[in-house]
C-alpha cells in the first residue's frame, strides 16, 4: 500500500479513485464492512483504493478535553488498511487549519482536486469539515455538482448485520468495553485481540528475585490500555514470534513503593531471554482476574504461579489467530444506498 503524508505527496492517479475518509481507529468490524465495500466498488468501476485519514484522532485537536484513548497507534492502524487490500492511503495532518477547513472546501481540495475521486464509501453517522457540518447528505449534493457517485455504507452488528441500535459496532462501544477489561468481548468487535505496542524499558527487578522476570512494556499515553487486572496475553516480538504471556496492569498495590505509577508487566510462559529495547506487541485474550493487594510476598507468588497455569491452559486452548481473509470473509456485505451520480 502507497502511503501519502501530505496531499502535496499525492501523485495523480493514473485512474480515478474510489475513496473512504475517517479516522479509522482500531480498524473494527464496522470498518472492516466499509472497506470491503469499497473494493467491491472499486473492482466493478476499475477504480483506485484510496483511504484518507489523519495523524491523530481529529477530536485531540477540537475538544482535547474529553479526546478518547487510541485503539491503535498510526502505524498499526495504516498496517491493517493495508491487509485489507486497499491501495493507497493519504494521512493528513489534523491541526487547526484543517479543524477550521468547511465540509465543501475539504471536498474540493481533497477529493475532486487531490485524488480524482469518482466514488466515496462512508458510514451512514459520517460527518465531517469545520463544527461537524458535513454529512452524507450534503456530501451526495457535492456529488452531484463535482461528478462523484456517494455511498452511505449500514452500520453493522459484530456478525456484519446492518444496524442502527446500541448493539452496532464502535469504537466508543469497544473503548468502553477495554475499559472494565472485557478484552473477549471487545475482540469479537475488532475482529481480532486489541493489541497494545511499546518498547520494554527497565524496571525495579523485584519480578525476577520473585521468580517471574517481567517484560516492563512502556505504553505511549494516548492508547488505551485494558483495564487494572491480570491477563492471558500474546506477546509478539519484531522477529514476527509470539510467546504466552501472563500480564499484569495496574498500580502493584502488595509492594508500597510502587507510588500508584501504572506499570504493564509481562511474563512470558518458558522464555528466557534479553527483551530490554525491543518493540513488544501484546494482545489481549482474556482476562483472569482483579489487581489484588496481598498481605505478604509469599502470598503473591503462589497467586503467580497460580496465574501463570491458567494463562498456560487458556492459551494453549485458544484458538489460532485468524487471517485478514478469514475476517473479511466473515464480515456480510449488507446492502448500502448510493445516488446516481
Amino acid at each position: 500500500m502507497k502511503i501519502f503524508r501530505s496531499l502535496d505527496q499525492v501523485e495523480r492517479p493514473s485512474r480515478p479513485t474510489a475513496v473512504t475518509i475517517g479516522a479509522y481507529d482500531g480498524v473494527h468490524l464496522g470498518h472492516i464492512h466499509v472497506l470491503a465495500l469499497l473494493r467491491r466498488l472499486a473492482e466493478e468501476r476499475s477504480l483506485q483504493t484510496v483511504v484518507v485519514t489523519f495523524d491523530r484522532h481529529p477530536a485531540s485537536i477540537v475538544r482535547p478535553q474529553s479526546a478518547p484513548k487510541l485503539l491503535c497507534d498510526l502505524d498499526q492502524r495504516l498496517e491493517l488498511i493495508a491487509q485489507n487490500g486497499i491501495g493507497a492511503a493519504l494521512v493528513l495532518t489534523f491541526d487547526e487549519d484543517l479543524a477550521a477547513e468547511t465540509a465543501e472546501d475539504f471536498v474540493k481540495k481533497v477529493l475532486v482536486g487531490g485524488l480524482g475521486t469518482r466514488v466515496v464509501v462512508v458510514g451512514r453517522d459520517f460527518h465531517f469539515g469545520r463544527d461537524r457540518g458535513g454529512n452524507v447528505e450534503l456530501l451526495s449534493k457535492l456529488g452531484d455538482e463535482y461528478g462523484f457517485e456517494v455511498v452511505g455504507a449500514d452500520l453493522v452488528d459484530e456478525a456484519g448485520r446492518g444496524s442502527e441500535s446500541s448493539d452496532r459496532v464502535s469504537s466508543t462501544r469497544i473503548r468502553a468495553l477495554l475499559t472494565r477489561g472485557a478484552v473477549r468481548e471487545a475482540a469479537a468487535l475488532l475482529g481480532r485481540p486489541h493489541e497494545i505496542r511499546g518498547i520494554v524499558v527497565g524496571g525495579d527487578r523485584r519480578g525476577r528475585e520473585l521468580g517471574f522476570p517481567t517484560a516492563n512494556i512502556e505504553v505511549p499515553r494516548e492508547i488505551l490500555v485494558p483495564a487494572d487486572g491480570v491477563y492471558a496475553c500474546w506477546y509478539r516480538r519484531p522477529d514476527g514470534t509470539r510467546h504466552a504471556a501472563a500480564t499484569s496492569i495496574g498500580v502493584r498495590p502488595t509492594f508500597s513503593d510502587s507510588a500508584g505509577r501504572r506499570t504493564v508487566e509481562a511474563y512470558l510462559i518458558d522464555f528466557s531471554g534479553d527483551l530490554y529495547g525491543e518493540t513488544a506487541a501484546l494482545q489481549f485474550v482474556e482476562r483472569i482476574r482483579d489487581e489484588i493487594r496481598f498481605d505478604d510476598v509469599n502470598s503473591l507468588v503462589q497467586q503467580m504461579r497460580r496465574d501463570v497455569e491458567r494463562c498456560r491452559v487458556l492459551l494453549a486452548a485458544a484458538p489460532e489467530e485468524s487471517s485478514v481473509e478469514e475476517v473479511q470473509r466473515d464480515v456480510q456485505l449488507a446492502p448500502s444506498s448510493s445516488d446516481d451520480h
